[in-house]
């Protein structure tokens, strides 16, 4: 009887470790050795903890990353706080103070080290694609929008002008005694792991008392959503309330006999024009500004937006109700006219003249805003972008 008592807690041991070493296999984080706040709670596998993040901006050749209210610097393979300080132009031993360091130890490449103050913003000279802090979309100037949207209308540009950077500003934060790359995760709903590849963390996580990290921005697509609450055992699950709870059912009315039916002409086939433009659906989100040839499709990067071929003096209508956001011009005397239209979305309209609109001005939907300008091909080069971003007009005219 004893025998069989320690083969059964052999065997419920064995089994218990199979299960505990399947269960960690299955998880795609490290293992939390931390594990405080997790006995009283139990093992929180929170959406909000697996959500996925953006990843780190790319830093000038400098290593710097620059915010409006603050700036980093990312070290390189073989650095240490001497050489990262030398590079940016700041002294060793101001840096070394500010990060709790010593101006002599090694960094890890792709490690964070927090800059006490400013020093010159990331710019083309400094190998950076654009001049200043990475901005959210909501303070770039609409007419610095505008005038990169132009340059890239051109059927043959000269030099293309990068478009701003913006971003997400990262929270900051600077470890206090007892923290742990788990904690921290913990705290700021991040995977650990997300947290390391931002900061170049060790295989450990390894943290240091006065370190700044930066946590890891949340990308909005893939954010927690708020679960329904679990429904108590034995109670089932809520029966969905059907459509006609809050709208009646039809009629149940016969339908007219097709012999009483007048015979309708038959629609006139439409034919395939390739890239003509026509009459925008009526639940198309945008109609067409004119209506005329796409001499030039869209290309991400190349051409942000389509141009239409229109006769001189063709009235350029909105494509979608908004705001004139801003009504400018480039160096060649080109009009740029921008309007703001809800869910972040930009239209733009350029090789335009006459224009009947001002800034701030409220437009709708196929009202008159201009007229097509004698350029040589005449045409309207049009833009829809999702806050800074192209996107292809056609989605939106379809």
């Amino acid at each position: 009887m004893a025998d069989s008592r320690v083969s059964l807690r052999s065997g419920f041991r064995v089994g218990t470790s199979l299960s505990v070493l399947a269960l960690l296999a299955a998880c795609s984080e490290p293992l939390d050795l931390d594990m405080r706040g997790v006995m009283n709670g139990g093992f929180n596998t929170a959406d909000a903890a697996r959500a996925a993040t953006a990843p780190r901006p790319a830093p000038d050749n400098r290593g710097v990353i620059s915010y409006p209210n603050y700036q980093v610097a990312v070290a390189q393979r073989g650095d240490t706080l001497a050489t990262l300080a030398t590079r940016v132009g700041l002294p060793a031993d101001e840096l070394a103070r500010y990060n709790g360091i010593q101006t002599g130890d090694t960094l890890r490449a792709g490690e964070v080290i927090a800059l006490p103050r400013r020093v010159a913003e990331p710019s083309p000279a400094t190998g950076a694609a654009t001049t200043g802090p990475i901005r959210p979309t909501s303070q770039i100037d609409i007419t610095t929008l505008a005038s990169d949207a132009i340059e890239r209308s051109a059927p043959t540009p000269a030099a293309q002008r990068a478009a701003p950077q913006v971003g997400t500003e990262p929270i900051r934060h600077q470890v206090k005694r007892g923290e742990t790359a788990f904690t921290i995760s913990r705290l700021y709903n991040v995977s650990v792991r997300s947290l390391a590849e931002w900061n170049g963390l060790d295989s450990n996580f390894s943290l240091r008392e006065g370190q700044y990290l930066l946590i890891p921005v949340v990308t909005e697509a893939t954010a927690p959503r708020e679960s329904a609450p679990p429904v108590e055992p034995g109670r089932g699950s809520p029966t969905p309330q059907p459509p006609s709870a809050s709208q009646p059912l039809p009629a149940e009315t016969p339908a007219p006999a097709a012999a009483t039916t007048p015979a309708a002409t038959p629609a006139a086939p439409v034919a395939n024009v390739g890239n003509q433009t026509s009459a925008s659906a009526s639940n198309a989100a945008m109609a067409f500004p004119v209506q005329g040839s796409i001499i030039r499709e869209y290309s991400k990067g190349r051409n942000d937006g389509i141009d239409i071929g229109a006769s001189v003096g063709t009235t350029v209508k909105a494509a979608a109700s908004g705001q004139v956001a801003a009504i400018t011009r480039n160096t060649d005397g080109i009009n740029i006219l921008v309007i703001r239209h809800p869910d972040s979305l930009l239209t733009v309209y350029t090789h335009v003249d006459n224009i009947t609109v001002a800034k701030g001005d409220a437009v709708s939907r196929g009202q008159s805003i201009a007229k097509v300008a004698d350029f040589d091909p005449a045409r309207v080069h049009f833009e829809v972008r999702k806050g800074f971003d192209s996107v292809d007009p056609m989605d939106y005219l379809r």
